[in-house]
Parts: structure tokens; C-alpha cells; sequence
């Protein structure tokens, strides 16, 4: 392919792809309103940008490292706070994924053919149609993943160079990874053990060089993630929001424990529980609420994988194919492994992260097995990949009957006939070739596109959303439904006012009157855990009635709850608790004295309460003594305390 058409046919598929991945995003809204809200409070104050704050006063950061944050903050400071300027910027991750993608296996490979084949694959991969068009970190940590990716490679090239320079390379890709780091914390090391083996394999020189080398990408990693862990930590404590998710204030807490750690053994202090998150098993990416997002072609990766590993072994022309599949096998693996096996949260859209993997395993050792179909045991091995592919796109194209129920029916068709085909010995029906690995393209590739292009027709708000024409925002995926239904009958917030008869060391008695121990599970006005406040405009002008240079508007349980008064108000609001309610931030004396200091205007009542595994109490106590001391005003279905005002004493 001449150059120009090779531009040409790069620029189709990237403009495909921005077509997919812009078309319609403004109907999301504020997508995940948890960060629109930081990202807006980013836009207006540098101090919230750089520790990624939920709100522009300051009281508390998200629970990431803010990365992730600073391209969408940068976007509303220069484009406005809307749907576009959030969202956007996601999608030109997803675009610059799926060419890096592209240009990996056409490096490999010398095929821009099978480039385009590989970047296909990544932009109709579900999950990435889905998550490339929101705003939660996972899509910026897949570009600067693959980005690490494509250094280790090159480096791996250089040093097969008389004057290469592999250790330039390999300290990018450190550098990138630390990145990734600021980006989703941990998750991102999941690669490092796959990057470090395909470069001690495949990179040429003594061991001891390239021992040295991996030592320089990692002082690369450590220096570029942390520098912002360093300023965090000696940035004096009651100058700089809390870190929110963790319990003691330190981004070392937050990295190791809520997220790190306890999301692979369950043990995640201040969260709402274990055990809500699905069967951990080594099946779990491929269970019905799992197997529509990267599942479709799981399987046919993980055979190709194995093949094309044997199929380039000994042969010296084939070494970079060699070097991408080790690296992005091992990557493929590892990371399926973790997510099938992790016992604490996990959220389906984390399989995003499988999807650069699986492109590039596909077209590299698909196209090792169909050059091999000439020897039988090979060729019988393709018609069992192609024919398994249709029979497994037939199972999830069956999960959801109302679906284009014709579709699966032509899908297993199609694989049957692909794969008498492709039975057939080549150089007895020459001409079928092209006709078969058409046909088997059209079996692989039917349902993903389908399930994408239905996940960019729907619009996807909350903080747990599906791809597929199932998908939906703001519920609980898997076992977590069991939560769900267990908290229905719970109590809400009584419609009366609290009961006044309440002295200091009743107030825990007076929470637990109150019916605040258990979650709100309604889309109520007032939001909940998963699901965003959504104040009237009568309650936005009640809020916005008093003075408006108060460094919080209103406080109120919960980041969701927080984030949706924020966004409508354009107003900062803290979130008491962070995003589970039980970071123990602040204590009931420093709400006290922020009140009495004039800083809060207003508690909104009914936000996040509920059962949690260890965490703080803080958002229990603040609550009631709030309910206690002050007089509630209702607006549309919400209760409002005036905390301008002066509180009542306790009645004894």
C-alpha cells in the first residue's frame, strides 16, 4: 500500500472512529457528575486543580489521583462548563488509542492492512465505545498504557540498533506509566511485568544492560509519579484538602488501601462492603453481565495468543511480531487474571483496559494462523477458532432477545459457512480464500459493532454504566443487585421534622430515629451513592437567595449528593464524607466552627448514610447534631437547613 493510501485508509478510520465516539455525547448530560463536579471545581480555582478537589473551596479531593482531571478542567476553563467541553476530550483519548493500536501492529507486522484490522477492533470493542465517551480516568490510562507500550517496544527495536537508544526509549515508557499512575493509581502497574518481560526477552546486549536499563525506566516511573505524591505529602496539612477514599489523609493510604490493595482482597476500609461486586471466578469476564463488554472475543484472543506464539518461535524475520504478541499477551492475561479473580469493587467498564490487548493479540496471531492454514492441524485449529467465534457471538447477542434478534441467527450462519470454507485446503479452492477471511472478519466483528453503536445511541449518566443496548447509568451491576434489593425496604428520611428532644449525648439515639443508617435508594432530588442530586429551580434559587462569597454554598453527605447541588448551582458545595460518606472529613467540631465562622450556607438533608466497612462516623454525627439544632425548611420533596441562622439549644 503506497503512501498516500495509507494516509488515506489511517485518516478513515480515525475519522470513523471520532464519528462513533463524538456523534450525540451531549446526551449524557454530566455523565459522571462525581467528575464534571471536579472538573469544574478545577476550572475555577488552581488549587483544586492540582490536587483534584471536588470542590473549588477545597474540603476534599476525589478519589484518584487527578491526572485524569486536569484535561477536562482545562477544557471548561477554556471552552465552558457543558456536556462538550467534559466529555470531548475522551473521546480524542480514544481516537489517539485506537492509531497507537494501529501503528503497533503495522510496525510488527509491515501491514497496514492488518493496522486497520487491529484499530478496528479496539474502537468496536463495547467497552471502548463506552468509555471513551465518559469521564472517568480509564480512558486517558488506556492511551498513556498503550503509549508505555509502544516506547518498550521501540526500545526494544533500538537496541537491535548499532547506535540505538534503547534506555531513551525504555525511561519514556517509565515516565508514561508513572503517568498512568496519576491517572488510576495502581491499575496502571498491572502492565509493568509484561513491558519488563518482553524486554528482557526480546531486547538485545548483556543481561546486565538491560537490567540497568529497566532500572532507569524505573527511577522514570517513580519520578514521574511522584513528584505529586511528594508535593502532597509535605504540603501542610490544613492548607490542602483532604485526600479523599482514604482514612488518614495520605495519598500512600488511598494508593494502598481503598485503591489498591482492598480492591484485590475485599478489604476496603470505608467502604459500603465486600461481597456486592460478583463471583470471582476465572470465567467472571465472560458471565452474563460481564462477557458483552470485552468478552465477544476473549476466547479467539486467548487461542491466537498461544498459536501465533508458536507459529513466530525460531523465525528471526518475525521478532517484532514475537515482541507485541509476548507483551501484549502477557498484558492481555495478567490483567484478565486480576480482574477475574480481585475480591474487592470492580465495575465491568474496567474492561476497557483488556481492549488495546486484545486488538493487537487478535491481528498479530490471527494473521500468523491463517498463513499456517496450509498444514492441517493448523487449518483444523482456524475452523475451530472461526466456528467457536460465531457460536460464542450466537450466546451474547442471545442475552439480550429483544436485540436485533435476527442478528445472532445470521452471525451463526455466517461462522458456519466462514468455516467450511476455510476447511477447505487452499490450493484445491484457491479463490475461496479471500471470501473465507472475509467472512470470518464479518463473524468477529458483527456483534462487537453492533453492541457499540447501540452503547453510542444511548445516553449513560451515574457512577456504574454497561455498554451494549442494555446498558444503563447510575445501578449495580452483578451480586451488587442483591444490595440493592436488600436496601429497598429500607427507611428513608421521615417526612416530619426531627424530633428536638435530643441532648449531646443522645445523638447517635437521635441518627438512628432519623432512619440515616441505611442508604437512599431512590433517584430522589437529593441524590444517593450511585445517583446525582437533581435540584429543582426553585430549590437552586432558595440556595442561591443568601450571600453568595460564602466558601461553600451548602454542605451536604456524599459526593454524588454534593456534585449535582455544584453543578446546577455553579457553586461550590463540600461533600461530608467523600464519596461513600465515611471519610472523616471534617469532625462534627470543625463543621462547628466552619458554621460558626460563616462558611457553610446551607445543609441539604438526605444524602449518603448507610452500612460501610469500618470508616468514619463523622457524616452520622454532623447529621444529627444538624437535625438537632436546626429547623428544617422543605423545598420540592428536600429539606434544607439554614445554617446562617443561629442554632437552637439542645431541649433537655
Amino acid at each position: 500500500m503506497g503512501t498516500t493510501a495509507r494516509r488515506a485508509s489511517t485518516i478513515a478510520l480515525l475519522g470513523a472512529t471520532g464519528l462513533l465516539y463524538l456523534w450525540g455525547l451531549d446526551e449524557s448530560g454530566w455523565a459522571n457528575a462525581y467528575y464534571s463536579a471536579a472538573a469544574q471545581a478545577g476550572a475555577e480555582s488552581w488549587k483544586a486543580f492540582f490536587f483534584g478537589s471536588l470542590d473549588a473551596g477545597n474540603a476534599i479531593t476525589v478519589d484518584k489521583t487527578p491526572l485524569a482531571l486536569w484535561p477536562m478542567a482545562l477544557s471548561v476553563r477554556l471552552f465552558g462548563l457543558s456536556s462538550w467541553s467534559v466529555l470531548v476530550p475522551q473521546a480524542l483519548f480514544g481516537i489517539a488509542s485506537v492509531y497507537l493500536v494501529l501503528r503497533v501492529v503495522r510496525r510488527a507486522s509491515g501491514s497496514q492492512r492488518l493496522g486497520l484490522l487491529a484499530g478496528a477492533i479496539m474502537a468496536l470493542t463495547p467497552v471502548a465505545a463506552l468509555m471513551f465517551r465518559y469521564n472517568n480516568p480509564d480512558a486517558l490510562l488506556v492511551l498513556l498504557l498503550l503509549g508505555t507500550a509502544v516506547a518498550t517496544l521501540r526500545a526494544i527495536e533500538e537496541s537491535h540498533r548499532e547506535l540505538g537508544h534503547p534506555t531513551r526509549w525504555l525511561a519514556l515508557g517509565g515516565a508514561l506509566l508513572g503517568l498512568a499512575y496519576l491517572a488510576k493509581m495502581l491499575q496502571a502497574f498491572l502492565v509493568a511485568p509484561p513491558l519488563v518481560l518482553a524486554y528482557l526477552l526480546f531486547a538485545t546486549g548483556p543481561v546486565r544492560r538491560r537490567l540497568l536499563d529497566v532500572g532507569a525506566a524505573a527511577a522514570a516511573t517513580l519520578a514521574a509519579a511522584g513528584w505529586w505524591v511528594l508535593a502532597v505529602a509535605l504540603w501542610p496539612v490544613d492548607a490542602r484538602p483532604w485526600i479523599g477514599g482514604s482514612q488518614h489523609n495520605s495519598v500512600l493510604d488511598l494508593t494502598l488501601g481503598y485503591n489498591g490493595l482492598g480492591r484485590l482482597n475485599g478489604n476496603e476500609e470505608g467502604s459500603i462492603g465486600s461481597g456486592h461486586w460478583g463471583q470471582t471466578s476465572l470465567v467472571r469476564l465472560l458471565s452474563p453481565s460481564n462477557g458483552g463488554q470485552a468478552g465477544w472475543l476473549l476466547p479467539t484472543a486467548l487461542v491466537l495468543l498461544v498459536a501465533g506464539l508458536i507459529l513466530v518461535r525460531h523465525r528471526p524475520e518475525r521478532a517484532g511480531v514475537q515482541a507485541a504478541l509476548t507483551l501484549f499477551g502477557s498484558w492481555l492475561v495478567l490483567t484478565a487474571l486480576v480482574f477475574s479473580l480481585m475480591r474487592g469493587i470492580y465495575h465491568s467498564y474496567y474492561a476497557v483496559a483488556l481492549a488495546p490487548a486484545l486488538a493487537v493479540v487478535i491481528a498479530l496471531g490471527g494473521r500468523e494462523l491463517w498463513q499456517a492454514r496450509d498444514r492441517a492441524g493448523w487449518r483444523h485449529l482456524l475452523v475451530a477458532v472461526v466456528a467457536g467465534t460465531g457460536v460464542w457471538s450466537f450466546v451474547l447477542l442471545a442475552r439480550s432477545p429483544d436485540f436485533l434478534p435476527w442478528l445472532r441467527w445470521l452471525v451463526l450462519a455466517v461462522a458456519l459457512v466462514a468455516a467450511a470454507l476455510v476447511a477447505q485446503p487452499h490450493h484445491r479452492a484457491p479463490r475461496a480464500a479471500p471470501l473465507a477471511l472475509g467472512l470470518s472478519l464479518v463473524v468477529g466483528l458483527t456483534g462487537p459493532a453492533a453492541y457499540s453503536l447501540a452503547t453510542a445511541a444511548l445516553p449513560h449518566e451515574g457512577a456504574v454504566i454497561t455498554a451494549g443496548p442494555d446498558g444503563r447509568g447510575s445501578d449495580l451491576p452483578q451480586a451488587g443487585e442483591r444490595l440493592a434489593e436488600a436496601l429497598s425496604s429500607a427507611p428513608l428520611l421521615p417526612d416530619d421534622a426531627p424530633p428536638r428532644d435530643a441532648t449531646t449525648r443522645e445523638l447517635d439515639h437521635l441518627a438512628e430515629q432519623l432512619g440515616i443508617d441505611v442508604y437512599r435508594t431512590t433517584y430522589g432530588p437529593a441524590g444517593s451513592l450511585l445517583h446525582v442530586s437533581t435540584p429543582s429551580h426553585r430549590l437552586i434559587r432558595v440556595l442561591l437567595s443568601g450571600r453568595r462569597d460564602r466558601r461553600w454554598l451548602a454542605a451536604t453527605v456524599g459526593a454524588n449528593a454534593a456534585a449535582g447541588f455544584q453543578l446546577a448551582t455553579g457553586r461550590p458545595v463540600m461533600a461530608i464524607g467523600g464519596f461513600n460518606g465515611t471519610d472523616p472529613l471534617p469532625d462534627l467540631a470543625t463543621f462547628q466552627l466552619r458554621v460558626q465562622r460563616g462558611e457553610i450556607g446551607w445543609f441539604v438533608g438526605g444524602g449518603v448514610l448507610g452500612p460501610q466497612t469500618g470508616g468514619s462516623q463523622a457524616a452520622r454525627t454532623i447529621t444529627a447534631w444538624v437535625a438537632a439544632r436546626y429547623r428544617p425548611l422543605r423545598v420540592d420533596g428536600v429539606l434544607l437547613y439554614d445554617l446562617t441562622r443561629p442554632p437552637e439549644p439542645l431541649a433537655r
